[in-house]
């Protein structure tokens, strides 16, 4: 299985194999993708964007890592801050077979406003999962 899994904080394992209900992780090769995104509006509209990448790098090696300890080939890359073309990027060098996107609470409003789940499933051709974190 090729599975990438879009999340802005880190992940554990666990909580990727429970949105795999009928998959494993073991030997599954994982891509994680953590959208850089700009935590402050004063960042975002001064194009201070140094902290979002960091932070991102640090959310994608922590969920790579944790997956990488269940058993799964994963590597990490930070992403755009908008979802959809974070997942657009990481997709047209990495064929998934699914995508796993994890949305934080405080996220989840945007996220369904935008249709991202269901937008990247049209756009992509992918079966794409969404799970609140």
């Amino acid at each position: 299985m090729k599975l990438l899994v879009l999340a802005t904080d880190p992940v554990d394992a666990d909580h990727v194999r429970a949105a795999l209900p009928d998959d494993d992780l073991d030997g599954a090769e994982v891509l994680v993708v953590s959208p850089a995104v700009n935590e402050s509006a004063v960042a975002f509209w001064v194009s201070d964007s140094d902290e979002a990448i960091a932070d991102a790098g640090s959310a994608a090696e922590t969920t790579a890592a944790h997956l990488r300890e269940g058993g799964a080939r994963a590597r990490a890359k930070t992403g755009e801050s908008e979802p959809l073309l974070a997942l657009q990027d990481a997709l047209a060098t990495f064929q998934a077979d699914r995508v796993i996107v994890f949305v934080r609470d405080e996220d989840a409003a945007r996220y369904r406003e935008d249709d991202v789940v269901g937008e990247a499933g049209r756009r992509f051709g992918v079966p794409v999962t969404e799970v609140t974190a």
